[in-house]
């Protein structure tokens, strides 16, 4: 009985000290032949949990597999071009009011493109 009191303390403290992440951030992403382009990223915290949208060329697109570790938060972005899907794994660091992100495209050998996000507003 003790031991699962521990545990389940464990789990709530872990959570208690999760990044409030929930709101709408901005970012200018770098793309193609050094240009940016202004990306919005909603997100919407439920404990560990995370789920939201990432605008793009095409309009918003749903984020899956999202979970917040801590001051970590990790999603995929999967994208659909002319039949063919594309996942982008996102990892971000929470500081205050900024997520520095890595994103990198599944399968791909590119490197991995770096952008922060600043929080535009909370949910």
């Amino acid at each position: 009985m003790k031991i699962r009191l521990f545990v389940l303390s464990c789990a709530l403290a872990a959570t208690a000290f999760a990044a409030d992440v929930s709101g709408k951030w901005t970012a200018e992403v770098p793309g193609r032949g050094g240009q940016t382009m202004t990306q919005t990223i909603t997100l919407k915290a439920d404990g560990d949990a995370l789920t939201g949208s990432v605008s793009g060329r095409a309009g918003d697109t749903a984020i899956s597999n999202g979970k917040i570790d801590g001051d970590t938060v990790k999603f995929d972005v999967v994208r659909e071009f002319n039949g063919n899907s594309m996942t982008m794994h996102y990892t971000g660091t929470v500081s205050g009011d900024q997520i520095n992100f890595k994103v990198q495209r599944e399968g791909g050998d590119a490197p991995a493109r770096e952008f922060t996000a600043k929080r535009a507003s909370t949910t």
